[in-house]
């Protein structure tokens, strides 16, 4: 069960609500974690017990790290045991498959028999729910937070079914006050209620509809110039499309339940450098290495040989953090870290400054690029693609791509950059026009009759997994 999937839109998430807004105040917390265990429970009882348990440790971890007095070594010992524990966990599940893959393609390289290995499937929101757990955990060492003495009101934190999948990725202390206190009104519902109804567009009528068009161009065994850069970016509206748009359902959800979640995005593509994109894209991941990694490896301090050396293991990091089917997402990340060195580099120096408009293509540039190294399913197909960005292969459109091609993706692929490109004159068109009666209208009118398109096609085709959900 997925956002974007029948079962949620009208069963799951009507029911919630409404045992939501009926339950006394005191009981809502409690509603909200058992419709949590529901919908982890709808994806797989095993990912429901896994959370649970992990819960149920890192609260307890929680408690003895509060108790043991500061500058202590159980302290320590404790903050260090919980953090080790929810890594592990993580590691198994996202890389125990492609280490199994690896030693099995060295042992069949030397003539031995591949060792038997059953697949191990990532539970759901893992990634999102232990970044989340370790958030907690070090914010309770600093005591920047109080510890949470209710179980249920932390795992209701740790496990909220409406942004515990694929974020935003949320600090206990930018919810604690209303994990107590928090109140319903109408004004916050309609505006969840509008929020979650565009998140649904964007990723139903621009990412699903680009999202047959991505796998074609990205399945070609020799993609031409265009087939290559056609699928790459198609592939950087759709992730955009796809990722931005669960993040306005999640803090669309957040605001009919009463909490109110901070931005994921802030117009990642209209970003003029590397490290303006970073602050931009996934807002509370960036957030979260440069506070609980970059920071704590040192970040700006000592040598700049240092400063590029937590860099380059930041980025890193976060690039295994996001999937272990292949090292291809290690790549990225090291990739991300050169660029922001490089950068770093040029900026320090003094160099010739590259005017904004130039600046902002050629980071549009490596973000297209590097995506196209996000995506690919392994290596060799990351190779292939760049071998058709990169003209070895023939320029013009293929067949097998041309056949692929219909007018829904040229209307999906449109409409996204239009959506990337109004956010520049957004403010002087509702300087100009906000005023105006039809346009107040508009803008209540055009989420709901997205819905209802989007709803439509939900309904008349089958559910399109969120992509982040397998990171």
């Amino acid at each position: 069960m997925v956002f974007t999937s029948l079962e949620f839109l009208t069963l799951f998430l009507p029911l919630v609500l409404l045992i939501y807004v009926l339950s006394p105040t005191s009981w809502r917390n409690g509603v909200l974690l058992i419709g949590s265990w529901v919908f982890f429970g709808w994806l797989s009882p095993m990912f429901m017990l896994l959370h649970t348990v992990l819960t149920a440790i890192t609260w307890v971890g929680g408690l003895l790290i509060d108790r043991a007095p500061d500058g202590s070594k159980s302290r320590v010992r404790w903050l260090t045991a919980m953090i080790v524990l929810n890594v592990l966990v993580l590691c198994w599940y996202k890389y125990a498959n492609i280490l199994a893959a690896t030693l099995n393609e060295a042992l069949m390289s030397q003539g031995a028999m591949p060792l038997e290995w059953q697949k191990v499937a990532l539970p759901a929101g893992l990634s999102f729910i232990v970044l989340q757990a370790i958030s907690y955990l070090v914010d309770v060492y600093r005591r920047t937070v109080k510890v949470e003495r209710s179980f249920v009101d932390y795992a209701t934190y740790l496990l909220m079914f409406g942004q515990s999948i694929a974020g935003p990725i949320i600090r206990y202390s930018w919810v604690s006050e209303e994990l107590s206190h928090r109140g319903l009104s109408w004004g916050n519902f309609s505006l969840g209620a509008r929020r979650f109804m565009i998140g649904m567009s964007m990723k139903v009528l621009v990412a699903d509809s680009l999202a047959p068009l991505v796998d074609a161009a990205f399945a070609l065994p020799e993609p031409s110039f265009v087939d290559a850069w056609i699928g790459c970016l198609a592939y950087s509206l759709q992730l955009f499309f796809d990722f931005a748009g669960y993040s306005a359902m999640a803090i669309g959800i957040g605001l009919m339940l009463g909490f109110h979640f901070p931005e994921n995005f802030n117009r990642p593509y209209l970003a003029n450098s590397i490290q303006d994109f970073w602050r931009r894209w996934h807002l509370s991941l960036s957030s979260w290495i440069r506070d609980y990694l970059y920071i704590p490896f040192g970040g700006n301090r000592g040598s700049k040989w240092m400063i590029y050396r937590n860099l380059l293991l930041t980025m890193a990091i976060a690039g295994l953090w996001h999937g272990g089917d292949s090292w291809n997402f290690l790549l990225w990340g090291t990739a991300h870290g050169v660029a922001l060195c490089v950068a770093r580099i040029w900026g320090n120096a003094g160099w010739l400054r590259i005017p904004t408009a130039l600046s902002h293509v050629l980071t549009l540039l490596f973000v297209a690029l590097a995506w196209t190294l996000f995506r690919a399913p392994d290596f060799a197909t990351a190779m292939t693609m760049y071998a058709g960005q990169f003209g070895l292969n023939a320029f013009a459109l293929g067949d097998a791509l041309a056949a692929t091609l219909r007018p829904t993706h040229a209307i999906a692929a449109l409409l996204g950059v239009f959506c990337v490109i109004a956010p520049i004159y957004q403010q002087r068109v509702e300087t100009r026009y906000g005023h105006n009666a039809l346009f107040v209208v508009l803008g209540s009118v055009w989420p709901v009759l997205g819905f209802l398109l989007s709803f439509a096609l939900i309904a008349s085709r089958e559910t399109v997994p969120f992509l982040y959900f397998q990171f």
